[in-house]
């Protein structure tokens, strides 16, 4: 099992040394602005390395949206970080499940998420895995609750899609831990990664905080028995810059018996 964590982009392979991570993940443009990703010049570098990488895609990509002129451009841009994902050897990109605005029909954004997946195809489909991560707020949300990600899933019978499961986001969204990987997996039958963080707000609140392992008001045994069912990769994406981070990485490692990223 490979943990990592959520890292700055400007040299992710020293990032992963300094916190003894077997694995990364960062963006590849501004999370908040809709710029694509220009090719990296450490891209051989980051192919070549002991690291698993993956990307997150940027924060304002909603592709279930019925607002055109959000939707084109979120499609564009998923395909063009795919692509640039690929181009480093990255492992997975993870996107967020979207929403649509109040009074919109939710079935027409996962039907927006089938019409993403086939705008792909068309160009040959994505290079690498998409990783649809669930979310923590919205009441028109795709990936928040379990019974809207069945529906998110149905409508992407036809193409191949991972999940990337978020402690953090499932807690204040409104979903229980405890036996949450048994119920995801007979969903989507797969769980490819997880982002273990704990919640600074509290359950079912709708608040995307993060919080370090041991702080929050999720019991940390609780994330470890997520990660446990998971059988998955490990992202933190915890505060607390490196020693907060090394410190979540190094807790997991001793609940979980994997060892130091050496043994």
């Amino acid at each position: 099992m490979r943990i990592g964590a959520h890292v700055d982009p400007t040299d992710p392979l020293a990032e992963a040394a300094a916190r003894d991570a077997e694995a990364v993940q960062f963006f590849l443009s501004d999370p908040q602005g809709w710029k694509a990703p220009k090719p990296r010049e450490d891209a051989e570098r980051l192919r070549d390395a002991d690291v698993d990488l993956y990307v997150h895609a940027p924060y304002v990509i909603n592709v279930a949206t019925l607002n055109n002129r959000i939707r084109i451009p979120s499609r564009k841009l998923l395909l063009g970080h795919a692509t640039a994902a690929a181009a480093i050897g990255a492992k997975g990109l993870i996107v967020h499940g979207g929403h649509v605005n109040a009074g919109d029909d939710l079935a027409v954004g996962f039907d927006n998420w089938r019409k993403t997946f086939a705008y792909a195809a068309d160009s040959g489909g994505f290079p690498l895995p998409v990783l649809i991560e669930n979310t923590a707020g919205g009441d028109n949300a795709c990936a928040r609750h379990l019974d809207a990600l069945a529906r998110l899933w149905d409508a992407l019978g036809d193409h191949e899609v991972g999940f990337c499961l978020d402690t953090c986001h499932a807690h204040a969204g409104g979903e229980e831990l405890l036996g949450l990987v048994d119920r995801v997996k007979a969903i989507t039958g797969r769980i490819d990664l997880v982002h273990a963080n704990n919640s600074k707000g509290a359950f079912n609140s709708g608040q995307d905080r993060h919080d370090n392992l041991d702080g929050g008001t999720i019991d940390p045994e609780l994330v470890v028995a997520v990660i446990r069912a998971a059988g998955a990769p490990v992202i933190v994406e915890t505060p607390g810059g490196v020693d907060g981070q090394a410190a979540d990485i190094a807790f997991l490692r001793g609940q979980l018996g994997t060892g130091t990223s050496a043994a």
